[in-house]
Parts: structure tokens; C-alpha cells; sequence
């Protein structure tokens, strides 16, 4: 397995970019850049057919792998019944403006209770390292690795497919947008996700952006 792993690991870096030239020093768990905005109190709301999620930011850090990161939680109803909670964990690059991700830990909901933590990693921990989430300056074509966890079965990966966009949401319509596709070796499917100056996600596959809260 450890082998099968190391494989793996260098296979990612060979077609994506998966380590990163970035001093852990500089991290910092507060913060934005044009597409990512990390400051407590913010929250975004989205849905998109019978699923509906709402982002917050929240007053709470978590230190891990050496580096105070911020807590962003995910909480997403289907059919108006909760099925996960996920508490994201990132930190802004105060020189760059680079948003790197440090891991998750996942509650998968059934009949109203905690049924796996599937896909939970920290960066750190089973030779899982942290990955970048949204460069501050992204270029099309650029394609790098959001998860860096093969054992954990976590290798999420994003590429910049375009940017400049205008994109129409229930919340409104946002020009200068960035388009990204998100995708897994470990999946078959991609989605497609849009990004805001100063607002951040707007579209993630079918969930659009219908409401913006600033506390």
C-alpha cells in the first residue's frame, strides 16, 4: 500500500502541480483574494433543484499541519433533509493572495443521523499534504491539485478553464468571472464552477448562488 501510494502521489505531481512554493509562515487563516474571500460572517446560499447549501465562514480556526487555518462549513439539504456537513479548513498566503486548502471532516447524513465521514483528510496526517484552492491571480490552463490524500481516497484537482465571464445567477449577474473544472481521478465526472470578483463561488454543477450574507 505504502508503495502504491508513493506511486501515486508522483503521478499526480507529474500531470498536475502538487507541491507549491509557499512558506507555511505566510499562512495565515484570515483574509481574501479576488475569488475567495476568508473573513468571518460571510455566507453564501445556493440551490439548485431539489438540493440547496449554504457556506459560511466561521469565527473558528484549527491548527493543522503547523498552520492556523480557517473553518468554512458546508451544509447541504436534500429534499429538505439534511445529508452532509462538511467544516473545510484553508488559509490565505499573505504575500500572494493564494488560497491553499488543508482538509476536511465530513458528516454524511441518513434518516437524520451521522452515517460516514466519507472522504474526511487533514493535511499532515497519512502522508496527506495540502493542496491550492484558488490561485490569487489564475491563469487559463493552469491545473494543480486541490486534495493531495491518495490514501484517504481525497485528490481533487482543479484547471482554469477560462476567465472573464459573465455569469447569471438568482443573486444576480457577475462579469469577470472564472470558470473551473473541478475533477477526481477517482471519479468519472467533472464539475463545472464559477467564481466572483468579490463575492466568490457562484455555480458549483447544478447549485447557483441565490443569496449573499455579509455580518
Amino acid at each position: 500500500m505504502f508503495i502504491q501510494t508513493l506511486l501515486l502521489m508522483a503521478f499526480l505531481a507529474a500531470d498536475w502541480r502538487s507541491a507549491f512554493d509557499v512558506s507555511k509562515r505566510d499562512l495565515g487563516p484570515t483574509g481574501r483574494n479576488g475569488y475567495f474571500i476568508l473573513e468571518p460572517g460571510y455566507k453564501l446560499h445556493f440551490k439548485g433543484g431539489k438540493t440547496s447549501m449554504i457556506m459560511t465562514v466561521l469565527n473558528e480556526t484549527k491548527m493543522i499541519d503547523g498552520v492556523e487555518t480557517r473553518v468554512v462549513e458546508d451544509r447541504e439539504w436534500e429534499n429538505g433533509k439534511l445529508a452532509e456537513v462538511t467544516r473545510d479548513y484553508y488559509a490565505i498566503d499573505r504575500k500572494t493572495g493564494d488560497v491553499y486548502y488543508f482538509g476536511e471532516d465530513v458528516d454524511v447524513y441518513k434518516n437524520g443521523k451521522v452515517a460516514s465521514h466519507k472522504g474526511s483528510w487533514l493535511s499532515g496526517i497519512k502522508g496527506a499534504q495540502f493542496g491550492l484552492y484558488m490561485p490569487a491571480k489564475p491563469v487559463v490552463g493552469d491545473r494543480f491539485q486541490q486534495e493531495v490524500a491518495p490514501r484517504n481516497k481525497a485528490v481533487d484537482r482543479s484547471e482554469v478553464i477560462a476567465i472573464g465571464e459573465t455569469v447569471k445567477t438568482p443573486a444576480g449577474t457577475f462579469e469577470k468571472c472564472v470558470h473551473m473544472k473541478d475533477s477526481s481521478r477517482l471519479e468519472p465526472t467533472a464539475d463545472h464552477k464559477f467564481y466572483a470578483p468579490g463575492v466568490g463561488l457562484l455555480k458549483d454543477a447544478e447549485l447557483e448562488l441565490v443569496k449573499i450574507e455579509r455580518n
